[in-house]
């Protein structure tokens, strides 16, 4: 196999290893907004400020965002804890991270820099809340990337879990499979990455469902675990609380 087809099947699969997620979201970063207003008809914005509801942070809050693309979570945060709070959005792509900083506002308190989900380089009690959206299926080892985000937050301290996920009931779950098995990889290619818009549907498929994730969450350290799903049950936020 060369190296120009491994990470096509390995997007076909929904498994990349963490060299590739890099190089994906890096090439993908030009084109990333436009394709999530695309494929939610805007509705992430509303997702994000769920989200941000759920991590119950308000003014003076220190609050992180792990795998923060180009920054749309992180900028709602920080919002929300000016003046006197803080924000940071941590991503490993640099080519999304200059996507973020472009957008941030001059005075908000927020600041984007690089940073592995799997090793953050924050000492631990550092953050009220961490925050995750649409980049907990992207970990390469799940466990350590939430155990991660539940080590830098204070105890008593949220951790909050956007992600999407399958329905279960149709019609919904046959539109689903429509929109994500076809037309999502058919935006894809229309828009110059076929690869990274096959791995999308594919990575949610394999990523653990809702009562699964809340075990996961569990093993992490959190406690009060809870989860909403809305959008007729194609997006689940799970929020749980540090021991």
């Amino acid at each position: 196999m060369t190296t120009d087809q491994a990470p096509a099947s390995g997007a076909q699969a929904g498994t990349l290893d963490e060299g590739q997620v890099r190089a994906m979201f890096d090439g993908i970063a030009r084109v990333y907004d436009r394709m999530n207003s695309v494929m939610t008809a805007g509705l992430h914005h509303h997702w994000r400020r769920r989200a941000a509801d759920l991590a119950a942070v308000g003014p003076g809050s220190r609050v992180l965002d792990v795998a923060t693309g180009t920054g749309d979570l992180a900028l709602e945060l920080a919002r929300r804890v000016a003046p006197t709070g803080r924000v940071v959005g941590a991503d490993f792509s640099e080519a999304m991270l200059d996507g973020a900083r472009a957008k941030a506002p001059a005075g908000l308190p927020v600041r984007f820099e690089w940073a592995n989900a799997l090793s953050l380089p924050y000492d631990d009690d550092t953050f009220d809340a961490a925050t995750v959206g649409f980049g907990a299926r992207n970990f390469s080892d799940l466990g350590a990337g939430l155990g991660e985000m539940a080590r830098v937050v204070r105890p008593g301290g949220r951790v909050v879990v956007l992600e999407i996920t399958t329905p279960q009931r149709p019609p919904l779950s046959g539109f689903y499979r429509l929109w994500f098995d076809r037309i999502v990889p058919a935006l894809g290619r229309a828009a110059g990455d076929s690869s990274a818009y096959t791995y999308l549907p594919s990575s949610v498929k394999r990523f653990p469902g809702p009562e699964a994730l809340a075990a996961e969450l569990d093993a992490a350290g959190l406690d009060r675990i809870r989860w909403i799903l809305t959008a007729g049950g194609i997006i689940a936020l799970h929020v749980g609380e540090v021991r």
